[in-house]
């Protein structure tokens, strides 16, 4: 799994960025702020890492929203490639996984 703390930003494609928001209606600060709102939970996506390593990840914006996000790494940047509001099994993954993992 990636380090994030080796990260230092976001680079951002505009036609992804564009995408994002014409079809699913997610501003790309949304996406920014679910990389930091835990919990955060990132999947290696083995189907589409040929070229780079490809990732999934269930998260939340800090106003709760349920993000599923694709993204690759640049370097010491994350590029998203694609967001959306999670599915109703991905909320149910996010979850059972959030439960299982909680110290309260």
């Amino acid at each position: 799994m990636p380090d994030f703390s080796e990260m230092t930003g976001f680079e951002w494609d505009d036609a992804n960025r564009l995408k994002n928001w014409e079809r699913h209606h997610v501003a790309w600060w949304e996406c920014e702020e679910a990389f930091f709102h835990k919990p955060f939970y990132v999947i290696r996506d083995m189907a589409h890492s040929q070229k780079e390593d490809r990732y999934f990840a269930l998260g939340r914006t800090k106003a709760g929203r349920p993000l599923f996000l694709a993204f690759t790494l640049r370097g010491s940047r994350i590029r998203v490639i694609s967001a959306r509001d999670k599915s109703r099994r991905e909320r149910t993954i996010y979850d059972e996984k959030a439960k299982k993992n909680s110290t309260v």
